[in-house]
């Protein structure tokens, strides 16, 4: 029985979808066994590719070869790529000999640049027929392939890309027109090379549905469609979530993983920012007889150091979503720093007065910081815009950093923002109280 699903009446794929999540690999099989033919070729379609996979694994090679068979080759060659190296070449074997060419042409990419993404089935047009001829052409070499008739490209005879056509110019034009007279030549392209998350900013930027990939050659491959980059804008959106809580991305969905697994994946950077916090230790540690004199200062040390990581997670984050979408490049860090200067230092002040004011309030009202509540004022007040602009600072610098030693700006996560701020709070918090009360308090 399906975990959640009363199958005493027909089973659909909108109610199989809404439990899949839960279910386990032999739930999943069992359910998607009991699925119609077209409800469940549907279904498969929709399916990510390692799950996909795990739905072949169990079939009979007949089965396999009728499920992969329905799927486009830059779907067949993701399945592919799931399976252990000495298991593609027998999933290779049940495709069709074109097919087959296709889909090891595509597994030659990596699996996150553009040749990888790219489906080499598109509709295309020589640049010397006639428009009737061209629609009939079109009829016979679309069919099965709606989902890629986006645009219709022009080759000449050696594969390179000339233009595009529209469907709608095609139909209005005059049946004795030659293609190349209504063809685009103005056709944003892509490297096999590039890079998805590049990719993805270029659809973004320019509202494509497809994009044609070219070889060093100038030759057209393939094309990757709007509904791939969709796939690869989720995954390295949740890629950079995932970097940014802390941790390694997990590659993988969240209920697939196995807590050893999970347990690996989050437990470096952990351990690193533990280390990071026992130097906020060894700080306080360094003040040591300071906080003996005066123990009322130690009540602000979290007030402080909180404010300071979170103005820096704030920073971090703006600047690396910025980057992410292409708002923000390598060149623009000077101007960055300007504006979150003056960000910061205006958080920080309005921060200090606010914590000033507090202090004041609170010793009116219980009278609970003494005859140096007015110092301890100015500490915390001075502290706090202090913190707060060196937060921010740290936070909007540390993806500029990152990025230009190599490394994935998200990695500058929050926690890691508000370990690195903690230590440095902590020396400005008691540096800042040395030169302000020492002689009265301290």
């Amino acid at each position: 029985m399906v975990q959640g699903v009363d199958i005493g009446t027909e089973l659909t794929s909108g109610d199989l979808r809404e439990v899949w999540a839960v279910l386990s690999d032999e739930e999943r099989s069992e359910g998607f066994g009991l699925l119609k033919r077209a409800h469940a070729a549907h279904f498969f379609e929709q399916l990510s590719p390692s799950d996909q996979f795990d739905i072949i694994v169990d079939l009979s090679e007949a089965e396999r070869r009728s499920w992969l068979r329905i799927l486009a080759p830059d779907d067949i060659a993701d399945v592919i790529q799931k399976a252990e190296e000495e298991n593609r070449p027998a999933l290779l074997e049940l495709l069709d000999a074109p097919t087959r060419k296709e889909v090891v042409a595509l597994l030659a990419y990596a699996e996150d640049d553009a040749g990888g993404l790219m489906n080499p089935r598109y509709a295309r047009l020589r640049p010397e027929m006639l428009v009737d001829e061209a629609i009939n052409y079109l009829r016979h070499q679309t069919t099965g392939r709606e989902e890629t008739l986006y645009y219709i490209y022009v080759l000449d005879p050696t594969q390179h890309l000339m233009g595009i056509v529209s469907i709608r110019a095609l139909f209005t034009a005059e049946p004795n027109t030659k293609v190349q007279k209504l063809m685009r030549t103005d056709v944003i392209s892509v490297p096999e090379e590039m890079d998805q998350e590049e990719l993805s900013l270029l659809f973004a930027e320019h509202d494509l549905l497809a994009i044609p990939v070219l070889n060093e050659d100038g030759q057209m491959m393939g094309i990757v469609t709007v509904d791939d980059i969709a796939d690869v804008v989720q995954e390295e959106a949740t890629e950079d979530i995932q970097k940014y809580g802390g941790m390694t991305a997990l590659g993988e969905p969240y209920l697939d993983l196995s807590v050893p697994q999970m347990i690996k994946k989050r437990i470096g950077w952990l351990a690193v920012l533990f280390v990071g916090e026992l130097l906020t230790a060894s700080a306080m540690h360094y003040f040591e007889a300071e906080i003996a004199r005066a123990v009322v200062l130690a009540m602000f040390i979290p007030l402080i150091i909180s404010s300071g990581g979170n103005s820096g997670s704030q920073a971090s984050t703006l600047v690396i979503r910025a980057m992410a979408l292409g708002e923000v490049r390598l060149r623009d860090w000077w101007y960055v720093m300007r504006r979150e200067f003056f960000s910061g230092l205006g958080l920080g002040l309005f921060l200090g007065i606010l914590g000033f004011f507090r202090i004041i309030l609170w010793e009116q009202m219980f009278q609970l910081y003494g005859q140096h509540a007015t110092g301890i004022a100015f500490t915390v007040g001075i502290s706090l815009a202090c913190v707060v602009l060196w937060g921010t600072l740290a936070g909007s610098t540390l993806p500029f950093v990152l990025r230009r030693l190599g490394f994935d700006p998200a990695s500058a996560s929050a926690p890691f923002v508000a370990t690195l701020v903690d230590v440095s709070g902590i020396l400005i918090y008691f540096g800042t109280a040395t030169w302000i009360l020492t002689g009265s308090l301290l």
